[in-house]
């Protein structure tokens, strides 16, 4: 009997001692109501990014564009490299390289076509971007269409053992060489 009352006196003085931390717990937060801890949650893991200012940057961005549309005047920019969207793909391209295409095209042996769909154009000092294309005024890639052809043969074979079934398929695709001419560009930059 002595011993359920220790145990009972024992347990009544936790409730005591744990309900005062508590009580004096809730007091020393709502003194602290503004201070955060400083913890890995409370602030993103990457640093602060500061914008620009809006008028630095315009002022900046017509420069560049000063700056390019007169090395495109005079002619000093190298060697153009072009991203062009022809045939369901992405080609990037330089002058005088040959493309080989698994398509049939409506233009002859000889043709000039013109690939209105550029992506992007380059030089050793800047590059053109577009979103999501290039315009017509500004870009102009021109192509000639070297040779029509076909592919060598593919050979499908299906064949299950023991079952007496065999298929043979023999696939060749319609293939098309273009060489790109020429890669211009127009200072008309704004």
């Amino acid at each position: 009997m002595a011993a359920a009352v220790a145990g009972a006196r024992r347990r009544a003085a936790a409730f005591l001692l744990s309900s005062a931390v508590r009580h004096q717990s809730s007091q020393s937060t709502s003194l602290q109501q503004g201070l955060v801890a400083k913890t890995s949650l409370t602030s993103p893991p990457w640093p602060e990014v500061k914008l620009p200012d809006p008028v630095e940057e315009a002022k900046y961005h017509a420069e560049v564009v000063q700056k390019v549309n007169k090395m495109i005047a005079t002619g000093q920019y190298g060697r153009l490299f072009a991203v062009v969207h022809f045939a369901s793909k992405q080609w990037k391209i330089t002058g005088e390289d040959l493309i080989m295409m698994d398509n049939v095209l409506e233009a002859e042996c000889g043709d000039r076509i013109r690939m209105e769909k550029v992506l992007l154009v380059g030089a050793d000092d800047f590059t053109l971007i577009g979103r999501p294309l290039l315009g017509k005024d500004l870009v102009r890639v021109e192509a000639t269409v070297i040779e029509k052809t076909e592919s060598w043969p593919k050979i499908n074979m299906r064949f299950r053992k023991r079952h007496n079934y065999q298929r043979k398929k023999i696939i060749v695709n319609p293939q098309t060489v273009l060489r790109i001419n020429t890669i211009e560009i127009f200072p008309c930059l704004s």
